[in-house]
């Protein structure tokens, strides 16, 4: 009997889990660490500050009265704290990030050098525009090349997310229904293999929703799409390729219908990473897109933000475009930031957007150049389909044939097994993976989304698969309890997620409390 690197007994007799626990609650490099309440004291600090004296306070009688408590830690108390809790996180940098739909793709570091130079990284958004000319001219540069990939006309930097985006295209749409005085245009088709944000949005721009079914290839149903053509349609919010990992083969025939009832064409451009160099999406008849820069162009992704959203825009729709955008006069940029006179809806945020994330997609254009982009974009729909193709025969694609830059899975491979998809994920966890994006979309029961990104070698791939199929083996050879108990090997065994989200524990409270 012996044991492997993940303290898994290895003979042939038996396939439990050894956990073996130390005094120290640390595991080799795993350092056990306590909630920083619990190590700290107020009475302790890493730097002192002299009283302040000579001034007034302002506060009217407010002054705090005793010690606010935050817990005080020494310089290198404060810098293993925060070094044994990295340890506990999964990173791009650590391995394969699978999650569907989010794409966690490599940030290449020279990105992040560029973002990092003065004159970029060290400017404030009130500086006279005669100091910024080079951070100016860099916003109309990037806006020049996502205008030149997707064959659009023009673009709106400002949304600072992916949903900010959605918000701005459909903002457009709006505006221009209203120019036109078509007030009865207030219903918005969205297919069921949409993202989740699109039907949100349109509310939230005083719309209503149809939904549109799917067919059972994973694409919209042409036939419901027809039937609910009318003059109150405003327009479509399609994702393209859809949730499914799909690329709708109807789209050109889909915008013909919606600009035949006089709506608007919007594309969730979530997944152009699927599409960029190969498929210009103003060629399809899109009217409003928005694109995630940290999907498609590399920028740092997860931890809330920064995001940036910028939407691109059609004819019809351009002149609607919000405030500010940079226009070039005579060699100087200047930034127009009134709506005096224009048709433009207005401002959709205080500034002119996310400068870094700016820095750092054009940075990612630059050293790939076109060819490079494209090059990418069918690096991503490869290693996807290898992934669909090596795992095909143990697990069970949701769809059939080729899928663009995810491959999508249900749960049919686990039927009779007694393990579900979180089991699975949670098994993954052990084998020192983050878990893919489950359950989502929800038109696929028990969905497994895994998107491998074009970031992947080809051995990264392989180890990811072998990993993948052996699980998917012992699930069906009945080795359910060790799906159960999963994750032993993780900081942290099993919640209870029910309870965790009915009774969440916000606040932490010293024993003596």
């Amino acid at each position: 009997m012996s044991m492997n690197t993940q303290g898994r007994v290895t003979s042939p007799e038996a396939s439990t889990f050894i956990n073996v626990e130390t005094v120290s609650g640390n595991k080799g490099l795993a350092q056990r660490e306590l909630l920083i309440f619990e190590v700290g004291t107020p009475r302790r600090s890493g730097v002192d500050f002299p009283d302040i004296k000579g001034t007034k306070t302002r506060l009217g009688g407010m002054e705090r009265e005793s010690e606010i408590g935050l817990p005080g830690l020494s310089e290198p108390e404060v810098m293993r704290h925060y070094v044994r809790l990295s340890q506990k996180n999964f990173a791009i940098d650590l391995g394969v990030y699978p999650l569907g739909s989010c794409t966690m793709k490599h940030n290449p570091r020279l990105n992040e050098k560029m973002a990092r130079l003065p004159g970029f990284a060290d400017i404030h958004p009130l500086q006279p525009q005669s100091t910024v000319q080079g951070a100016l001219e860099l916003i109309d540069e990037l806006a020049d090349w996502i205008c030149k990939l997707t064959g659009m006309p023009a673009v709106a930097m400002s949304p600072k997310a992916g949903a900010h985006g959605e918000m701005c295209g459909m903002m457009a749409i709006r505006a221009a229904l209203d120019a036109k005085g078509a007030d009865q245009k207030r219903r918005v088709l969205v297919p069921e293999s949409a993202h989740g944000t699109n039907p949100a949005t349109a509310v939230q721009c005083g719309f209503s929703i149809d939904s549109i079914p799917a067919t059972d290839d994973g694409r919209v149903d042409m036939d419901a799409l027809k039937a609910k053509l009318s003059d109150d349609v405003a327009g479509i919010m399609l994702t393209n390729p859809n949730t499914c990992g799909l690329f709708e083969r109807d789209i050109i025939e889909i915008a013909k219908l919606i600009h035949g009832v006089g709506g608007y064409f919007y594309c969730d451009g979530a997944n152009f990473n699927a599409l960029v160099g190969r498929v210009r999406p103003g060629d399809l008849g899109i009217d409003a897109m928005h694109l995630n820069l940290h999907k498609t162009f590399s920028t740092p992704h997860g931890g809330g933000g920064p995001g940036s959203g910028p939407t691109v825009l059609s004819d019809a729709l351009a002149p609607f475009a919000p405030v500010p955008y940079v226009v070039k006069k005579g060699g100087t940029y200047s930034l127009v930031e009134n709506t005096d006179g224009s048709e433009s809806f207005g401002r959709m945020t205080a500034f002119h957007g996310q400068m870094g994330m700016f820095t750092r997609a054009l940075s990612y254009m630059l050293s790939h150049g076109s060819d490079g982009l494209k090059q990418a974009t069918e690096d991503a729909v490869l290693n996807a389909n290898y992934v669909q193709a090596s795992l095909s025969d143990v697990m069970s694609p949701a769809y059939g044939g080729v899928c663009m830059h995810e491959a999508l899975f249900d749960d049919s491979f686990l039927a009779g097994t007694g393990v579900d998809t979180l089991d699975f994920a949670k098994a993954m966890i052990d084998e020192g993976y983050h878990p893919m994006t489950m359950y989502f979309p929800l038109v696929v029961h028990g969905a497994m989304l895994i998107e491998p990104t074009e970031s992947e070698s080809k051995a990264e791939l392989d180890r990811f698969i072998a990993v993948m199929r052996s699980l998917a083996l012992k699930a069906k050879a009945g080795e359910t309890e060790m799906f159960k108990q999963a994750p032993v090997h993780a900081p942290l065994r099993r919640l209870d997620e029910t309870r965790a989200a009915r009774k969440p524990v916000l606040r932490w409270r010293a024993e003596t409390e």
